[in-house]
């Protein structure tokens, strides 16, 4: 009801029926009649959805003996409004109708948020989602109930804190939100003033799309179909957690990212770390680069957004950009001369690191110009690994 009366568009349809008996049983029969998905997400409440190609709808059971009752239970005011389609009447007895107006986000209750203490970093996401702000004595309860957050699944907290970072909006919003404590539990290397980093960010991001928008939309691609992470989201995981590469894991891993995340944002760091400048960027042989492109692999974007970010010259990495965006660099991304079973019958080698460690000499030294065929790469491999068992 809230997004129909700001007029929001929104990709996907998104109703909420709540009924007052047999919710999961009406949502069965209408799934069956349209031919749509159906799934329970609640039984012991009664909550089930019908999904549809372009739209989602909940039908839930009322909570308390009437609708009035169910809409006090709401978190905000704005999310406290029905309308009764027979009657075709609004049922407003908070006033959200009100602070849809003045676009402020409003408690029902402080033992509300209470209740499901996810509803106060949910509060933040909303006002950035919605563009609204935050009711004073409402943001007063959130700082207030904040320790709350420790009873909330690590994975519902990492949601939330997603959608935060995905957007220009969400910046402004999770700088209040560590500043008033609400990640302190689940992310304590993250400060105000870390944070205040990811302003930077998004104007790199914003100035990427407007100079060139094919390579803005692979920064805001998620780096997996099954992941919502994308490298600009990374960029900003990485500028927010402090300490070593323990302590960033262990933090990222207790708020359930994937091991491809939370790797991504040590590499990252690690990255960051050998390139500070435009001069150490300058600096990086053609040895350094490679190892620098295969350490940072798919995470070079976001490398990318934070050297904008830092001001860093183009010109110095312009150059980086071009190898990472040319298939089969020999630098960026190596093909070999030979492969390792190549080697092991030319060279009678021994079957063990070492035919790895030839074959990545024999890819820096093609990337080096030592080297441009094959009966040259195994020459060189062969004065290689006499030399390493002299």
């Amino acid at each position: 009801m809230r997004d129909a009366l700001l007029e929001r568009r929104v990709e996907r349809l998104d109703l909420d029926f709540v009924l007052p008996a047999r919710a999961i049983d009406i949502a069965r029969e209408v799934s069956v009649c349209h031919e749509a998905g159906f799934v329970v997400l609640d039984k012991a409440r009664e909550i089930a959805r019908v999904v549809f190609p372009s739209a989602t709808v909940d039908f839930a059971m009322q909570e308390g003996m009437s609708l009035e009752a169910d809409l006090h239970r709401r978190d905000f005011t704005v999310n406290a409004i029905a309308y009764d389609p027979r009657a075709e009447r609004f049922i407003d007895p908070l006033d959200g109708r009100r602070d849809l107006e003045r676009r402020h986000l409003r408690m029902v209750s402080a033992d509300n948020l209470h209740d499901d203490p996810l509803r106060l970093l949910r509060a933040y996401r909303q006002a950035a989602q919605l563009g609204f702000e935050i009711d004073a004595e409402t943001r007063a309860t959130i700082r207030q109930l904040a320790p709350e957050l420790s009873r909330v699944a690590a994975e519902r907290i990492c949601t939330e804190l997603g959608y935060l970072l995905a957007t220009p909006n969400g910046t402004h919003w999770l700088r209040r939100a560590i500043a008033d404590g609400l990640l302190g539990q689940h992310l304590p290397s993250a400060t105000a003033e870390r944070a205040a980093r990811l302003v930077n960010l998004d104007r790199a991001a914003t100035s990427i799309r407007n100079r060139d928008p094919q390579l803005y939309t692979s920064i805001a691609t998620s780096l997996r179909s099954t992941l919502e992470t994308t490298p600009l989201t990374i960029a900003k995981l990485a500028s927010i957690v402090d300490g070593d590469r323990d302590t960033v894991e262990r933090e990222l891993k207790a708020l359930k990212y994937s091991k491809l995340e939370w790797r991504s944002v040590l590499d990252l760091r690690q990255a960051t770390s050998a390139t500070p400048d435009a001069d150490s960027v300058r600096s990086l042989t053609v040895r350094e680069l490679f190892f620098w492109f295969k350490h940072l692999g798919e995470t070079f974007l976001a490398w990318y957004v934070w050297a904008i970010a830092q001001g860093i010259d183009d010109d110095a990495i312009a150059p980086l950009l071009e190898m990472y965006r040319t298939p089969n660099h020999d630098i960026a991304h190596p093909t070999p001369f030979v492969n390792g079973q190549k080697l092991v019958e030319a060279l009678s080698l021994p079957r063990g690191p070492i035919v790895g460690e030839l074959l990545t000499e024999l890819a820096i030294a093609r990337a080096e110009g030592k080297v441009e065929t094959q009966d040259a790469a195994i020459e060189l491999a062969q004065t290689l690994y006499g030399d390493a068992v002299r």
